[in-house]
Order: structure tokens, then sequence, then C-alpha cells
């Protein structure tokens, strides 16, 4: 009405951050409402996500748009009262009453972030490439879009942009693709093995899947005849840092096109070692005699890489030999009374990733 002030943006913003319990579990928001909302959860996380995800407020932001719009209302409230980006994340997904903050911190963001690696380490690094030596995860197919859901065919000789990487929370249902995340592909995966079917095209010709922002290749990624339904599997190399969206499709003739995520490629995270002691049986060795210890056996996959004994005084290493996975010592006493020595034997291995 005429000469009532309106609520201010903060004023909204205010409000949709100090919720109460009874509010968090009421029934659909408003446009308005959720749009509050929105506004809240971008202005309280955004600069987290740019500092520790290294994606922009901005494309972030606008990442999240489908989310926003499609969170279920009660969701979206307990959200905002979420005292970790992690966990507000959860909650926007409807996973987030069954985890608390620390668990959702230690299932989805402490998992996906590599530490820090100082300068030295790059340099002389020989392994662990985030371009080379990468570890493939495979994950349940998902669709993340259907032209004929969303968006229509694609016209011949041109090209439509997409996402492959919609963050913990988001989904892909703008793109024609399922209303979940797809299983967590985060940021910093380097890229996507998307399965790619051209639906009933107008005529014969081919399509072309690469990175968004890249040149398209002089390649083919799928090739097709009038009215056909032709699939294949396709590795897209991911924008790092994201950007507004993650990859293109080039159809030579009109068509539609259905695509689902089956898993994806990530940088290697550095692990430390897996050890483990074997302790031999216990030997009587005579009073200024020589003996040889039972042999020790690592495990398979673990290397023997250290040998000790344990005995009273006056007991010496006087020799050790290796042989694979297994060594054996050989002791001399030189104390005036018999006693049991034991050997043990340290095994490790590097677990991997």
């Amino acid at each position: 009405m005429l000469g009532m002030a309106q609520p201010s943006l903060a004023a909204k913003t205010m409000a949709a951050q100090k919720l109460t319990t009874k509010e968090a579990n009421a029934g659909p928001a408003t446009p308005a409402e959720r749009g509050a909302m929105a506004r809240a959860y971008v202005l309280k996380w955004g600069a987290y996500v740019q500092q520790v995800y290294k994606v922009p407020v901005a494309v972030w932001a606008k990442r999240m748009v489908p989310t926003f719009a499609g969170a279920d209302a009660s969701n979206f409230r307990r959200a905002l009262q979420r005292s970790t980006y992690e966990g507000a994340s959860a909650e926007l997904s409807g996973v987030g009453r069954k985890l608390s903050d620390d668990q959702v911190i230690d299932t989805m963001a402490r998992a996906s972030l590599a530490p820090p690696v100082s300068r030295s380490q790059m340099a002389a690094a020989k392994l662990g490439d985030a371009t080379i030596d990468l570890v493939y995860t495979p994950i349940t197919p998902c669709r993340i879009l259907d032209t004929r859901v969303a968006g229509g065919a694609i016209s011949g000789t041109f090209s439509r942009d997409f996402n492959a990487v919609v963050g913990s929370g988001g989904n892909f249902s703008s793109q024609g693709g399922s209303a979940t995340d797809c299983g967590g592909v985060a940021a910093g995966q380097a890229a996507a093995v998307i399965n790619v079917t051209a639906v009933t095209p107008a005529g014969a010709g081919f399509a072309t899947v690469y990175p968004f922002g890249a040149a398209r290749p002089l390649a083919s990624s799928v090739n097709y005849t009038a009215g056909a339904i032709v699939n294949n599997t396709v590795v897209t190399k991911l924008p790092n840092p994201l950007t507004t969206k993650d990859f293109t499709i080039y159809t030579f003739a009109t068509s539609d096109f259905v695509a689902d995520i089956v898993g994806y490629y990530a940088p290697p995270q550095a692990t430390a070692l897996d050890c483990a002691t074997v302790s031999g049986s216990p030997t009587n060795v005579a009073a200024g005699a020589y003996a040889s210890l039972p042999t020790l056996f690592c495990a398979a996959n673990y290397t023997p890489v250290a040998l000790s004994i344990s005995a009273g005084e006056n007991v010496l290493v006087a020799d050790s030999y290796t042989a694979g996975n297994a060594e054996q010592i050989f002791v001399r006493s030189v104390s005036a009374n018999a006693q049991n020595v034991t050997a043990k034997l340290m095994c490790c291995r590097v677990p991997g990733r």
C-alpha cells in the first residue's frame, strides 16, 4: 500500500538468518522469502566458498540458482541456521538432518581437499601431477542433462554449454537432469567421464564434446545417422578454476542429447606410510653363543624397513639377511647367562589414494 515502508534488503536478510526452530519447519516459502534466503545464504558463505574452494562468488552464486529455486523450504530455512558451509550444503540437499556439521565436514570437505603443497615439494614432485597422475573414481551413472526435458534440441551447426559439476547440495534440474548433485563430483576434479547420447538427429552427422571455453577440436565424440539413437563415453577436462559452465556439445545436425555422468578423474592425494610390526617367537640364546632367530615375514604388499631385537643386556646383532618380504637376523650373546631374544620387523607400504 502507498505510504507503507517496504522492508529493506538488510532487514529481509536478517529475518532469514534469525529463524526459530518452529519457523524452520514451516510450510512453503513465498518468492520474496525464498529470494531473501538466497541472498542471506550467498552473503553468509560466498567469501568462504571463494577462499576454500577457489570458486569466485559470482560464479558460485549463479550455479546455486537452480538449487535455491528448487530446495525444500524447510531445508532451506534450516540450512541458514547451520554453523558450517558443508553442513548448510547438506541441509539444502535434504541429508543435513541426518548428519552433524562435524560429520559433514569429515565426509564431504576434508575428503575432497588436498593439503597445501610447498614450493620445494612442487619442484621435486615426480608423482601426483594434477595433469598426468590422475585417479579415476567410478560413480553410479546419473543423468546430468536431457534436452528433451529442458532447453530443446540443439540446432544443427550450433553448440550449447552445460555443467558437469554443481557441488554439494546442487542439482541438474535446469539441464533436464537429476534433482540431485549426482554423488558429489566436486570442485577440484580434473575431468568428468560422461556417456553422451544423440537422440533422433534430423540428419547424418556428428557431435563433439569439449571443455567449455576451449576451441572446438576437429574431432568427433558421437557419429550418428538420421533418426538414430547413438551413444559414446567421453572424457572431458573440467575448467580449473571453475567458470560458469564445464563443457560444450556441438552438433552438425539438429538433435536432442542426453548425458549421464559415470565417473571422474581427480588429482591424487598423498597418504602417510602404513606400517606394522611383526614379532617372532622368543629364542633362548646360550651365554656367549651365536644364534639364528626365526625368519620374519611381512604381509603381502608390505616391505621390510627396520629390524630390531628385544632382549636383556649384552646381546648384539651380528648380521641380518633380507629376501623379498622376509628377513632373518643373527645375534651374538656376550652375556654370562642364557636369555630369551625376540626379533621384530617393521613392515610398511604406501596405501595410495
